[in-house]
Formats: C-alpha cells, structure tokens, sequence
C-alpha cells in the first residue's frame, strides 16, 4: 500500500451506502441476498458495493455450498483507519528509557531467531515477534524499487527457504505492497505496528 493505496480506501469508504455494508459486516458474515434485503437494495447494486470494499481488502468472502458469506476485515480497517493519522502526526515519543527498551527487546528477538551469518532460523509464531523479524528482513530492501516476484523470493531466500510464506506476510504486515506481481515497500509509517 503505498499513498494511492491509502488514497484509494478513503475513496472507497466515501460511500454511505458501503459504510452501512461495513457496520452490518461488523456484527456478523451476511450473504449478498442479506444485504440487499437489509439495505433495501437490489443484489447487483450490492454486489457492486462488495467487489470496492474487496478491492481495498475491507471484505473478504467464503463459499457454503451455493450461498458466498461476506466478512468484514477489521486489521485491515483498524489499519488503514490509523495510517493517515500516523502518518501526519509529527508526535515524538518522550519516554526515551521505554524506546531504549524496545530496541533491547528487538535484539534479542533478532539473536534468538537469526544465525551468526544472518539466516533465519525459524518463523516465529507469535506476532510480536514475526513482526520484530520481518521488519529487520524488509530494513534490507530499497525504498521506491519495485520488485519482481523473482527478484523479492530470491532476496527473501538469502534469509530463509520458505520464501513464500515470508513473502505473504510482508504483505499482511504493510510492509510492502503487490500489484501485478510487482512488489514495493510502502512508507514506514504504513507498516503494521509491532505489539
């Protein structure tokens, strides 16, 4: 997600009848015929609403036999909801001992989880601490370069083998972004916060 991308989903979400799909997405998956009667709307003007909120990734589906349920995808909503904000907010952390010790917490994470040659050991599983090492993997790779598919695996593979699963998750995390199998980091404020 880079600024078009943020751009987009303020675009997106600049619609009364898509914030009301939201808000009733909120409380639970409803199927298309749901909304439609819900919102007093026929099923392609609902389907058109769904396939912007699935574009920008604020609604995901899932097939039951005939019937597609829709689900609202709050992380990315929560995210994207925070990221101007973070963005323009020029907020200086003043407590420099609680900076000082998320720095040691992050080398230790990074000396548990990396070898001496700088390999990846294992992909952590608690989210705090994949966070702590995709940021130190992304750290190596150039802001405004676009990356093929290709050329993001190889690099990744320079950390681990599993250069797929760390591929999706520079993507989950914010950290970078694809669009027609080209990848690019987006801005640092942008990344998904490590807690």
């Amino acid at each position: 997600m880079q600024l078009e991308k943020l751009v987009a989903f303020h675009k997106t979400i600049g619609d009364v009848t898509r914030i009301r799909i939201l808000s009733i997405l909120a409380n639970g998956p409803k199927h298309g015929q749901a909304l439609a009667g819900i919102l007093k709307l026929t099923a392609p003007t609902i389907s058109h609403h769904i396939t912007k909120l699935k574009d920008v990734n604020l609604v995901t589906d899932r097939r039951e036999k005939n019937t597609v349920y829709y689900f609202l995808n709050e992380d990315v909503l929560e995210h994207y909801s925070a990221a101007l904000p973070n963005m323009v907010s020029n907020k200086e952390d003043s407590n420099k001992v609680d900076n000082q010790k998320l720095i040691l917490e992050h080398k230790k994470v990074l000396n548990n989880f990396f070898t001496a040659d700088g390999r990846l050991k294992t992909i952590p599983a608690q989210r705090k601490k994949k966070m702590i090492v995709l940021y130190h993997i992304a750290s190596s790779l150039e802001n405004g370069r676009k990356y093929s598919e290709k050329e993001l695996n190889e690099f990744i593979q320079t950390f681990h083998d599993d250069y797929a699963t760390i591929r999706r998750e520079l993507i989950i995390g914010s950290i970078m972004y694809r669009e027609n199998s080209i990848y690019e980091l987006n801005p640092r404020e942008m990344w998904a916060d490590i807690v």
